[in-house]
């Protein structure tokens, strides 16, 4: 039996005995050792009968594939015929019968005999039944341990053959095979480069099988298209493996098959040959004008290089494919893709894509081109309109569409005018005698059948502007004449046109049907109609008649001619009127009966001009461009798109940023000044109009972004997705907040899934087609016992984020546990040293009964999972709790545990560690009540971002009543003020500032109302449980009872059992003990407060300085003294924050007991007095003092600003010029090499220090340091190789400095301005200033020349560029030497003379003048 299992079946435990237990082995032997009989040989069977040795018999039944089925009992031989019934021959009957004769003969008491062997017969049947029970048994129980040990028979899949690769001709079949062990049975799936093999897809192409573990793959009559990688995929619950063959399809060289598409040159991806495609020298952003040709163009680089071999090379303009046309042309030259925007047209604008596409992939690139308007022909006329299309064209009329100019000439525009000219002809004729502001006009008048071109013109009060693009040309007929001209079919619609060929004559048509009013404007109506239901009329055409609301008078419209489409546009109505319409049929036969009248239809606008945009946030993207975003028109109908302005501050002229309208609310302004400011605006366009200016944005200086100059404004994924709840087809999510929201508040979030069928996923499906606000969201119409996958991205006003990972594979099962769910979106806030307060949401799945309680959760973050500990022993009942006694500077996680009556659920998923650390620059919410008695809470915000906003809640909910509270806000300081205040006010109230690093704060209003010490009084109070309404106190002071009176106040709540006494103020004579007697009933009790000493002391002190306080603030004061601060500018401001300021109080400034009288740089806004120091040197070092007064009293505040703390002061100015300072740069002179720094601003007070290979330079002749301007430099002259090294400049600020580095090596990528300095073209010389010679004489100069590479020498006389010839002679020898010669000089050769050295390097020229004499004799022979 086991030489026939197959040889990939012997790897599996379940078909050997290595399943069976160590026990049963061993039982297994023994029995068969202790046996005295054997099935085979034996010593009493040996004595019976001579008969041969056979196999070893089996008593179990198994079928073809070697499973066992049963069992089979075996005979037993009795006798003579019992054993000839065994034989399986004559032969073996016969040597069987001669065997028991001789036996019987051997014996010769028969009777003893027979009794003999009949035991010996029964011991041996005996045995044979309790052997075949206990193979029985041990084969039972071996199964039984399979069923019990399944997981010790699963392994995974492992290939015992594996496919391999085939290189075929065309027209053959392959079959790529391998063979499989695993258990369970693995999964096969093929695939074809990576994409999976359906053979229902191809029918007939391939063949898939699977037998004994052995899976083939079979392609049918292969071609060129199957070369490819083929892969087979395994897998099962323990693993997956993948192996891989390859299939090359290789074609007869002469032997093409003109039916086959054209052979593809060079080696494709799927001989595992990919192409790299780079596209280089590219175009960047463009600008253009109306009528101008404009060309953009790519080099492209495929790698390998093949000759031949043409990739698809397509253009694209916004995600639109384009094609060859008039206005665009498209060149391929082999390796430059080129395309030609023939005169340019606003149309012409937007976003161009090149994409170059291999069988390997593709490349694209991008860049935007903006068209502006061509100069316009009347000055202060509006720009062209742009968009000019054709709608709805039948007989009659055509519906004519355009876009609104963004240049409007500075007047608003009037109307537009829309003229029509027959195609081949060049004859224009304007549509409508009055302007139309809807960008939308019906032309009637043409001539049915004729094709039609059109264009649109604008109009303000200077004049018109020049004429739209034309649109394409359109027929004058109706859709099915139209479609009856391509043919009585139409193949690509599959609609077929049936006519009658003999229509009824003498038959009047009937009524119309289904008449409507299609479009309604204040200028035109548009009608449409079905025709009667009759088949066969002759000739049918159309009258319109309108109706007056409120009469029964009809009127024909169009008396003279009858409508022949089923559509009519009617003009002059009244604006503001109502009318009916109804339609009449007509032919030859006569008028039929008036259809149905409409309902009444209004002349107006339908379509309102969209609202203005909302928040425009510009932010910094490159040296020339500006990303701007917006918040969308609310409520806007069929919006065209937005036009964007930018305006230079303070130069109020808006400049039209693009002249297309763009239908996203973010756009990049190209083209601006590097280093101006901008503001920036943008307008709504719909076909009613444009909308208002939306307001103006912040300022933007336009320079670089941090981060090259990309703009993240998108927020990042969302992360940690879970299930708080599951019901049979839906399923609740939450997940976490991005790490990085982008430049505005998160708007919503959109969730995808995805269903997991085997371990694969399937095709992502939108969950929410409108964004959801909240972190949590219910997925339904989900399917019972299906898995899911699911993705959540994130968006904000400035687009959509990328989606986060896909989360765990989900059951999609009802929950029908008792205890509550998870609760989810755990927040940290107010984080200090020692303390947080942690908020929560409650769970999504109550259980069986309601939540009654949560229990948090909390250990380090490095902790093992061991480390969880409870943080509050009775179950808190709000969603929020205050976790205590942190260690400063360690990490913490937190989770939450829900519980309800059935007991405590499934803890949260946990927050992200929280360091137990107050941040530097946190304030807390300060109380305060003044003069009047009016309590606030305040909070200010160290460090906040221009989206910033401080959101105040109660208990950390929202107010329920905001009439109860007055919240106000200015720039880094929030304040709530009570607008009454009383019990509803008590709680827990926090602020929390969007858009920082986590500002936040609380304070707990409590019923004792607000601290003592803002009310200046002295206030003894305690609270007392389980008193009741008949209570009694007694007020002790030095063992003597005090009472209600001018001193004292007494107050008992019996409410809430506080009691409490108060005093105005504190003298010696309070300095005592102070107690609280209670009685209640027969109990007593006593508390005591003993104020002697030191205690009381400070306590009187603390009293007095509260009432001086209070008086000083009861006229002019200070709320914060003077202090000072510097800009990043480097300018000094003095500062301080005064309060209860009036009209005549006055605030005066000293320095060194001398008023300061300079108007010039003192300020005053929102209750801050400010002094600037521009420049600040020694002289401004001094004592500087405020004072205010006025008839209330006086307060003076004063700054030492001398000695220490001038240098303190001076120390924080060199700290920020340090920090302004730019990197180390250098560049190449005249001299040498200059290495520089700019900073913001320079101060002579500031010391530097240059450092060389970390040691102070040593100044000298040939290495100098200066300062010009805000530039910093050293001075190298004449540099060599020792000069290479390591450069720092350092500023000295008394706080450990700052240096900036720059490396002057060879190595480096600073070495080019040395380099260039060395190598650049120079005229090392040779050359005089002046030559004088006598005319006739030969001249011959010579010059070194020195530069690398080898400089290009040109020589120029009289700054024009002479040549070598026969006269003067021109040399250039072994790149170092340069000779001029004349031959024989004469007069004409006297000028200035230049020879000019140019290399890559640089260039350098050198000068000489020549002046040519006769002598006198030669002189006086040409007189």
């Amino acid at each position: 039996m086991p030489g026939s299992i197959p040889f990939y079946q012997k790897h599996h435990r379940h078909y050997d005995r290595d399943y069976r237990s160590r026990e049963t082995e061993s039982r297994l032997s023994q029995y068969q050792s202790s046996s005295r009989y054997t099935a085979g040989s034996g010593s009493f069977t040996s004595r019976l009968s001579p008969i041969p040795k056979r196999a070893k018999p089996t008593y179990l039944a198994v079928d073809k594939e070697n499973h066992i089925i049963g069992y089979v009992v075996p005979v037993f031989r009795s006798s003579q015929e019992f054993g000839a019934g065994l034989s399986d021959t004559e032969d073996v009957r016969a040597r069987d019968s001669a065997a028991y004769m001789a036996r019987r003969d051997l014996f010769t008491s028969g009777l003893e005999m027979e009794r003999s062997e009949l035991i010996s017969r029964r011991e041996a049947m005996r045995e044979s039944a309790n052997r075949i029970s206990m193979s029985k048994r041990l084969h039972e129980h071996g199964e039984h341990f399979k069923r019990m040990n399944e997981d010790s028979l699963m392994h995974p899949p492992k290939f015992v053959i594996k496919p391999r690769s085939h290189t075929v001709w065309e027209k053959q079949c392959v079959r790529l095979h391998c063979t499989v062990s695993g258990w369970p049975d693995p999964r096969v799936v093929w695939y074809k480069n990576n994409v999976v093999i359906n053979p229902y897809a191809s029918p007939g192409k391939y063949k898939l099988e699977s037998k004994y573990r052995m899976h083939t793959l079979e392609i049918n009559r292969c071609d060129f298209d199957d070369t490819a990688q083929y892969r087979v995929s395994v897998m099962n619950s323990s693993g997956e493996l993948s192996a891989i063959a390859s299939v090359v399809v290789k074609r007869f060289r002469d032997d093409v098959d003109e039916f086959l598409p054209s052979p593809r040159y060079g080696p494709v991806s799927e001989y595992g040959i990919k192409f790299k495609t780079n596209i280089v020298d590219t175009f960047g952003v463009s600008f253009g004008r109306e009528g101008e040709t404009m060309t953009l163009g790519c080099t492209v680089i495929i790698y390998p290089a093949l000759h031949r071999y043409e990739p698809d090379v397509q253009w694209y303009r916004d995600d639109v494919l384009l094609s060859p046309s008039k206005w665009h042309q498209m060149h391929w030259s082999g390796d430059r893709a080129m395309l030609t925007l023939a005169h340019l047209n606003k149309e012409d604008e937007g976003l161009y894509t090149l994409r170059v596409s291999t069988k390997s992939g593709y490349e694209t690139y991008s860049a935007y081109v903006f068209v502006r308007d061509a100069d316009a022909e009347v000055e202060g006329a509006p720009g062209a309109p742009l968009d000019v299309r054709c709608l709805d064209a039948n007989k009659d009329y055509i519906i004519v569409t355009w876009k609104q100019p963004a240049v409007d000439g500075g007047g608003s525009i009037l109307g537009y005018f829309v003229d029509r000219c027959e195609v081949e002809t060049t004859h224009w004729v304007q549509c409508n005698d009055t302007p139309v502001k809807f960008a939308r006009f019906p032309v009637t008048g043409l001539v049915e059948g004729r094709s039609y071109i059109f264009r649109v013109r604008a109009v303000n009060q200077s004049g018109m502007s020049r004429p739209s693009r034309v649109s394409e040309p359109v027929a004058a007929m109706d859709p099915a004449d139209r479609a009856r001209m391509r043919g009585t079919s139409a193949p690509w619609t599959g609609q077929i046109i049936v006519t009658e060929e003999e229509p009824a004559e003498g038959v009047v048509p009937g009524r119309p049907r289904e008449l409507m009013v299609t479009e309604a404007t204040k200028n035109y109506v548009v009608l449409s109609w079905k025709p009667p239901g009759e088949k066969g009329l002759e000739g049918v055409m159309y009258y319109v008649e309108k109706c007056v609301s409120g009469t029964d008078t009809w009127q024909r419209v169009n008396t003279e001619i009858p409508v022949k489409s089923p559509r009519f546009a009617l003009f002059d109505l009244a604006e503001g009127k109502s009318y009916s319409f109804r339609v009449r049929c007509c032919n030859a036969a006569g008028v039929g009966e008036p259809s149905d009248p409409t309902e009444a239809t209004t002349v107006g606008d339908k379509l309102d001009i969209p609202s203005a945009p909302g928040k425009v946030i510009p932010t910094r993207n490159t040296d020339t461009s500006v990303v701007v975003s917006w918040e969308a028109s609310r409520d806007a109908t069929d919006l065209v798109g937005y036009y964007i302005e930018g305006s230079v501050v303070g130069s109020d002229v808006w400049e039209p940023c693009n002249n297309k309208p763009v239908n996203v609310t973010r756009f990049i302004c190209h083209g601006l000044i590097t280093g101006e400011t901008y503001v920036f605006r943008v307008r709504a366009v719909n076909a009613a109009g444009i909308s208002q200016f939306s307001p103006e944005s912040e300022p933007v200086e336009v320079k670089a972004a941090i981060g090259g100059g990309i703009p993240h404004a998108s927020p990042a994924p969302p992360y940690g997705i879970t299930v708080l709840e599951c019901v049979r087809d839906s399923m609740v999510l939450s997940w976490k907040q991005p790490a990085f929201v982008g430049g505005a508040d998160i708007t919503g979030y959109f969730v995808d899934y995805r269903e997991v069928v085997d371990g694969v996923p399937g095709q992502w499906h939108e969950a929410n087609v409108r964004a959801i606000s909240e972190r949590a969201y219910r997925v339904c119409d989900l399917h019972e016992n299906k898995n899911y996958q699911f993705q959540v991205r994130a968006a904000n006003m400035a687009g959509v984020g990328i989606p986060s990972l896909p989360s765990e594979t989900f059951l999609c099962e009802e929950w029908t546990i008792a205890v509550p769910g998870p609760p989810h979106d755990l927040q940290a806030r107010e984080v200090r040293n020692d303390s947080l307060v942690l908020l929560w949401k409650p769970p999504v799945y109550q259980g069986r009964n309601p939540v009654n309680g949560f229990y948090v959760d909390m250990k380090e973050a490095e902790a093992p999972e061991e480390a969880w500990r409870g943080v509050n022993r009775d179950a808190a009942e709000k969603t929020f709790f205050k976790i205590k006694n942190l260690q400063e500077g360690e990490s913490y996680i937190f989770r939450v545990r829900a519980q309800n009556q059935a007991g405590v659920g499934k803890p949260s998923d946990v927050t992200e560690p929280v360091a137990a650390e107050t941040k530097p620059g946190t304030k807390e919410i300060v109380v305060d009540v003044d003069d009047d008695g009016v309590i606030s809470l305040n909070f200010e915000c160290g460090e906040m971002s221009p989206d910033s906003k401080f959101v105040w809640s109660k208990n950390y909910e929202d107010f329920s009543d905001t009439s109860r509270v007055t919240q106000e806000t200015k720039g880094n300081k929030s304040k709530i003020i009570f607008n009454d205040p009383g019990e509803e006010d008590i709680g827990i109230y926090s602020c929390i500032v969007t858009h920082s690093d986590g500002a936040s704060s609380s304070y707990t209003l409590s019923d004792e109302g607000c601290d003592s010490k803002l009310l200046k009084k002295v206030r003894f109070w305690l609270q007392a449980e389980n008193m009741s309404a008949n209570g009694k106190i007694d007020y002790i002071f030095n063992d003597n009872a005090v009472s209600q009176g001018e001193k004292y106040k007494m107050n008992f709540d019996k409410n809430t059992g506080v009691i409490e006494m108060t005093m105005d103020s504190l003298t010696p004579a309070d300095e005592g003990t102070y107690s609280f007697q209670l009685q209640d009933g027969k109990a007593t009790n006593q508390s005591s407060l003993v104020l002697i000493g030191d205690v009381f002391k400070q306590l009187q002190k603390e009293s007095e300085f509260q009432s001086k306080e209070w008086v000083r603030k009861q006229g002019p004061h200070f709320i914060e003294y003077l202090s000072y601060e510097v800009t990043p500018e480097c300018c000094v401001i003095l500062k301080c924050k005064v309060g209860n300021i009036k009209k005549d109080t006055s605030a005066i400034w000293y320095k060194d007991g001398h008023e300061i009288k300079s108007e010039q740089s003192l300020s005053f806004t929102e209750g801050v007095l400010k002094l600037e120091i521009a420049q600040i040197t020694k002289k401004d070092a001094g004592m500087y003092e405020v004072v205010l007064k006025d008839e209330r009293g006086k307060d003076t505040s004063k700054l030492n600003l001398t000695d220490q703390g001038f240098k303190e002061l001076m120390n924080e100015v060199f700290s920020f010029i340090a920090n302004s300072s730019t990197p180390l740069k250098i560049t190449s002179t005249d001299e040498g090499i200059r290495l520089y720094t700019f900073v913001s601003f320079y101060n002579d007070l500031l010391q530097v220090t240059w450092h060389y290979k970390d040691s102070p330079i040593a100044f000298s002749d040939r290495i100098k340091s200066g300062v010009v301007g805000e530039q910093l430099w050293l001075q190298i002259t004449e540099p060599t190789e020792k000069d290479m090294g390591k450069y720092a400049i350092e500023f000295n600020d008394g706080k450990g400095g700052l240096r900036r580095t720059v490396e002057l090596s060879g190595q480096g990528k600073h070495f080019g301005p040395l380099l260039i300095l060395l190598d650049r073209a120079r005229v090392a010389g040779g050359l005089p200033d002046v030559v004088t010679i006598q005319e006739g004489k030969a001249l011959n100069l010579t010059c070194n020349i020195s530069g690398n590479p080898v400089p290009e020498v040109t020589w120029l006389k009289n700054e024009k560029e002479i040549t070598s010839d026969e006269h003067c002679i021109l040399k250039f020898e072994s790149g170092k030497f340069a000779s001029f010669t004349i031959t024989g000089v004469n007069t004409s050769d006297t000028g200035k003379y230049s020879i000019l050295v140019k290399n890559k390097y640089g260039t350098e020229s050198g000068d000489f003048t020549v002046s040519v004499f006769i002598p006198e004799e030669a002189a006086g022979k040409k007189k």
